[in-house]
Formats: structure tokens, sequence, C-alpha cells
């Protein structure tokens, strides 16, 4: 057999073709055998055709598993995919701020102590207990407790834990809450403390002694009741805060600014610090607060005056730094105040105390007033006090029925140690109330101070 001639069928190789190019001819030999089958030819298959996907198929093969020749990716789907991440993102965010933010709550709810046997005492005496007379106004009883017992036994000797009632406020809001008056109740004033029953359940009689006995005998119901009687004002909620309470308060909002005129060393309210100007911490605040021998001429009532000139400065405070608006802020500051604090059921959750807040942190600070009961010394005993008549019945009256009251520096008041009510019996134009084309009757004005002043100020 020649050698030119193949033994198998089908189109014998192009002599002209060089060797190397048929190693990439597969395509072009498979139709090679199609036709040699006796198969029609595709209309797409050209010989320059098959040459021309020879060289794509093998252009193909060699740009496997480079980025150059993948194809491009839908730049819709990628965005699409890039959302669904952020939303999932954004999901798994909000689910652990909400529940950081529902363990923060129950929290701080939890901290909240309620006196339940305050409100029991109350309601079995609810038939003798004023009425409420303004509308939305609220009357708050804020107790400053004195007891020694457990974290508070390091300010002094533990009586078994018996209740002292060391401070005592009235806080009035007004019901457009455009102004707060707080009252100072002396703990020495001599009044009518009504029968009450003991936390034992043992009743006591009616007498005439000391506020603060008030407390000691019968608890934060026998307070609520004697205010009540005193006053004619009805309690719409108390509070009572301990001493580590306000201590943590006070270092929850970096301290508070102070100014004295001397300095102050007290080892009996763990205190010594220099005179003039400056910052103290929840422990200095304490005594600061205490102290009566060391500072000043020692009265309570000086003791009281210093009492609310700090509780202004840390209004003032909480108010000027945006305390009340910021939440990162808030947060220790609530809970301090609810790990130490006791309240009746209306106000022993945090929403409500939120609310309680929120409705004061639009008053101005120069309407957050401060100001004791009128009194003087007692004329049975100079140790004691007594209401000042017809001064405190006004006060009581103005407050009752949510009546605007205003406040001035003590020296400014004419009077000497007893607190009198200057508002005139006749306006500028000499008419006297009652007359048909008189003014408004003054607001009774009583020695006091507001949030808004500089302790420093002369």
């Amino acid at each position: 057999m020649d050698a030119d001639v193949s033994d198998s069928p089908g189109t014998p190789a192009d002599p002209d073709r060089p060797d190397n190019a048929d190693s990439s001819a597969g395509d072009g030999r498979t139709e090679g055998a199609r036709e040699a089958a006796g198969a029609p030819p595709q209309d797409d298959a050209s010989p320059t055709a098959a040459r021309a996907a020879g060289k794509a198929g093998k252009a193909g093969k060699a740009g496997d598993g480079t980025w150059g020749a993948r194809p491009e990716r839908n730049p819709g789907e990628h965005r699409r995919r890039w959302l669904r991440w952020t939303a999932l993102a954004a999901s798994f965010l909000v689910l652990i701020a909400a529940g950081a933010g529902w363990w923060l709550y129950k929290k701080l709810d939890g901290n909240i102590t309620t006196d339940t046997s305050a409100a029991a005492e109350l309601k079995a005496y609810e038939k003798d207990r004023p009425l409420p007379i303004a509308r939305d106004a609220q009357n708050i009883l804020l107790i400053g407790s004195d007891t020694r017992s457990g974290d508070n036994s390091a300010y002094g000797r533990d009586d078994g834990g018996s209740q002292r009632s060391d401070t005592t406020i009235l806080l009035h809001l007004a019901a457009d809450r455009r102004s707060a008056t707080a009252v100072s109740i002396p703990r020495d004033l001599m009044t009518a403390i009504p029968a009450c029953h003991t936390p034992e359940g043992k009743a006591t009689k009616e007498q005439f002694a000391q506020f603060n006995w008030a407390f000691e005998l019968g608890g934060t119901a026998c307070t609520i009741r004697t205010v009540e009687k005193m006053t004619g004002i009805r309690v719409d909620h108390h509070m009572v805060i301990d001493f580590s309470g306000f201590k943590d308060m006070v270092d929850a909002v970096d301290g508070v600014e102070v100014c004295l005129k001397k300095p102050v060393d007290d080892a009996d309210a763990h205190l010594e610090l220099p005179a003039g100007r400056q910052t103290l911490d929840g422990e200095e605040a304490l005594g600061y607060v205490r102290a009566r021998k060391s500072i000043g001429n020692g009265s309570d009532t000086e003791r009281m005056d210093r009492q609310q000139k700090f509780l202004g400065a840390l209004v003032n405070k909480m108010q000027s730094n945006g305390v009340l608006l910021n939440p990162t802020r808030l947060y220790p500051v609530l809970d301090a105040a609810t790990k130490s604090l006791t309240t009746d059921p209306g106000l022993d959750s945090l929403r409500d105390l939120y609310d309680l807040v929120r409705g004061m942190r639009n008053v101005p600070t120069d309407k957050v007033q401060f100001l004791t009961v009128p009194r003087q010394s007692y004329r049975a005993d100079a140790n004691r006090d007594e209401l000042v008549q017809p001064a405190a019945d006004q006060l009581f009256t103005a407050l009752r029925k949510d009546e605007p009251v205003a406040v001035v520096p003590a020296d400014e008041m004419n009077s000497g140690d007893s607190q009198t009510d200057h508002s005139s019996e006749k306006d500028s134009s000499g008419q006297k109330p009652g007359d048909s084309d008189a003014s408004p009757t003054p607001a009774p004005t009583y020695s006091g101070s507001n949030a808004s002043e500089d302790p420093c100020a002369p």
C-alpha cells in the first residue's frame, strides 16, 4: 500500500498545515468525520469559524482560574447583597440594644422599695385626710432617713435600727409644671401628732410633741398624717432616702459646688474643708448638710438653710449639665437614687419616676424655690420651734390652692430670726385688696433661695 494513502476513513491531513496546528484542530476533525459519515455540515461551522471557535476555547481554558477572565457581576445583585447584610447587622444591633435597655430598666425598677405598710395605714385613716384641691398639682413628702443601721452605721451609734427623720421637705409641683416649691419642716418644731401605729402594730396616743417624733413612733404614715394635720395639704406621694443614696447621687453628677466663708473641721460629721469655692464629693456633701456645731451658729435653722442651698446647687447642676436630657448621664443618677429609695405604690416604678423627672426638667432654675416654714423659738423651750402665724397658714393656703409663692434672701427680710409674710396689704396705688378696681394681691414672700443662685454670691 502506498505510504500516502491513509488506512483510516475521512479526509487526509492537510500537508501544508504545520504539525503544531493540528493539535488544536479537534473541532475540524470532528467536522470531517461528520462529513464522511454523510451527516450534513452545520451552517455556521465553516473552517474559519471552526478555527475561531477553537482559539476561543483555548483562550477560555487558558483563562480559567484568573479574576480577569471571570464574567463581571451584576451591580444590582451586589447592591442587594450589601443591603441584606446591612439590614441583618442593624437588626442584630437593635436586638442587642433592646435587650440591654430592658435589662437596665428592670435593674432600676427592681432597685425601688415599695412602702406597702404606709399605704395600708393611710388607707385606714382616709376619712381623716384632707381632700386635694388643685387639679394636676402634686405634693410629695421627701424624708431623709437618719437610721444608723446597715450601711449607715458609720455615721453614728446604731440604736437597734431605730428610724429617725433627719430632714423632711414638702415639695409642691405646680399644675403647669412651671415652678416647684420645697418647704423644709424643722425636726424640732412643736406640733400635734395624731394617734398612729408603731411598726409592731401598737397604737400610740395623740400628743403635742416635736415633729420628728412622728417618724420614730409611726414611720412614714404617721409623718404624712402629721404634715397633713399641720398644713391641710393632701400629700400625694412620698419618698424616703437614706444616707448612702444621697452620697451616690452626688457622686453620680461628679460632685456639687459650694462656697464656705470659713474652714470646717468637724470630726463628728467626718468633714474637713478649706474656705472658699469648692466641689464636694458624696462623702463630703453628706457631712456638709448634716454638720451642725461646726458651721455657722450651730442652729438647726442654719443647717436647714445650708441643706436647701445645697439641693438647689444639685438641681442646677443636673439641669445645666443636661443630665435630665441625657440618658447616658441620667442612668447613674437614677441608679444611685433608686438603690436607697422607698416610695408609695404610686411612685414605685421607673416609669412613674421618669414621668416625675420629665415633668420637672422644664422648670426654670429660678422657679425651683426653697424655704422653711415660718417659725420662731418655742415660748416654753428655746431649744424647740413653733410656727409663726398667720404667715404659716398663708403659706399652706397658697400651696394648697396652687397659688404662687415668692422667696428672697434672708438678708432682704425685715425680720430677725423669725420668718413672716411680707406681702403688702396695699398695692402701689394705695388701694386695698377687695376694691373693685384694685390690682391682684401680691404673692406672699418668704425668706429662702432658688436653684439659680451662685453659692459664692455676696
